[in-house]
């Protein structure tokens, strides 16, 4: 395998230009309306957020969300536009109970049904089916993405140095259609910020041999970190795979530039370029609490600037939730039907 050097990617001036990531302000009202729909789906006689029947209950409550709402939802799920980005705003994490100190242990979830857990969920299921993968934080549903102290240098979302950009578990065959992160805590240091990155926006920065190279297959991709493998060991590798797929006008991009390998040096130079592009056209948010940001893992990749933890339950706290259009797609790994990949 032919390893690339990947220097550090700078956080880009969001005042420079237009950001053009599309974004749906909640208003107070429909916030409102909000925090009364979670409050169907939490308290201490509802089942956990894992179970069939916390599920379709979310999913039932999921077509009475604020009818603004799901018109973005569902524009962005039609077309998600330029940078394959929708950042929704003002949307409550919290109803009554009060928000813990952010964990700071391994395999981080939340099987108990909070506001938080309630209104990523519902969201998420208006995009596509919730999923979850059960080598990763063992098939929970929605997921804790926090600092770990000795995981600092991690490829993964326990980590604090810089998150090279990836696509969500590139290496795997039914990787998720879309990412959801909602902001619980903000990063008290400011440095934290998700950034994005979309192949439609970097495409054109790129020439037509590296199109070619890049979509071919010469090159493969290794399980995450946060699948149990070790950084580089190469365990759950996919077969040779090319970087851009479907029709090159406006390709799928399948890359995780900290676990594929080219395997030549045409598809290392390949992969350097669409790298570079992909920096080049970078956003970059400092996502505030209440913020979700959804990806199109189809067509955009994210990563995340270093930043330095204090573990002291004040560190930056991030859920997360996936979601696939298509369920039938996945069916053959879904022992049973449930949601979780094996």
């Amino acid at each position: 395998m032919h390893q690339i050097e990947m220097p550090e990617f700078a956080a880009p001036d969001t005042n420079a230009a237009v950001d053009p990531v599309v974004v749906h302000d909640v208003t107070a009202e429909e916030r409102t309306e909000i925090v009364a729909l979670a409050g169907t789906l939490t308290g201490p006689d509802h089942p956990l957020v894992d179970t069939p029947q916390w599920l379709s209950a979310a999913l039932n409550a999921s077509s009475l969300l604020p009818r603004t709402l799901l018109h973005a939802l569902r524009a962005f799920r039609h077309d998600p536009g330029p940078q394959g980005t929708l950042l929704l705003r003002g949307l409550p994490v919290v109803a009554g109970e009060q928000l813990p100190p952010t964990p700071g242990v391994p395999n981080s979830v939340e099987p108990v049904p909070t506001t938080a857990a309630a209104v990523i969920a519902t969201v998420m299921l208006q995009l596509g089916e919730v999923i979850a993968f059960r080598n990763e934080k063992h098939g929970h549903l929605v997921q804790n993405v926090v600092p770990v102290p000795g995981h600092e240098v991690s490829q993964s979302n326990a980590g604090s140095v810089l998150l090279e950009l990836h696509i969500e578990n590139a290496f795997h065959a039914n990787r998720p259609d879309y990412v959801g992160l909602l902001s619980i805590r903000e990063d008290p240091t400011g440095d934290a910020k998700l950034c994005t990155s979309s192949i439609r926006r970097a495409l054109p920065l790129l020439d037509a041999d590296v199109l070619q190279v890049l979509a071919e297959p010469r090159f493969r991709t290794d399980a995450p970190p946060s699948f149990g493998a070790r950084d580089g060991d190469g365990d759950g590798a996919r077969s040779v795979h090319p970087i851009l797929q479907g029709d090159l006008a406006d390709p799928n991009v399948v890359v995780d530039f900290a676990a594929t390998h080219p395997q030549d040096d045409m598809a290392k130079i390949a992969m350097a370029a669409l790298r570079d592009a992909f920096v080049t056209t970078m956003s970059a948010h400092r996502l505030q609490v209440g913020d979700l940001a959804v990806v199109d893992n189809r067509v955009t990749v994210h990563g995340r600037t270093s930043f330095v933890p204090r573990y002291d339950g004040s560190d930056r706290w991030m859920e997360r939730v996936y979601a696939h259009l298509d369920n039938r797609r996945s069916r053959v790994d879904r022992p049973g039907g449930s949601p979780v990949l094996g």
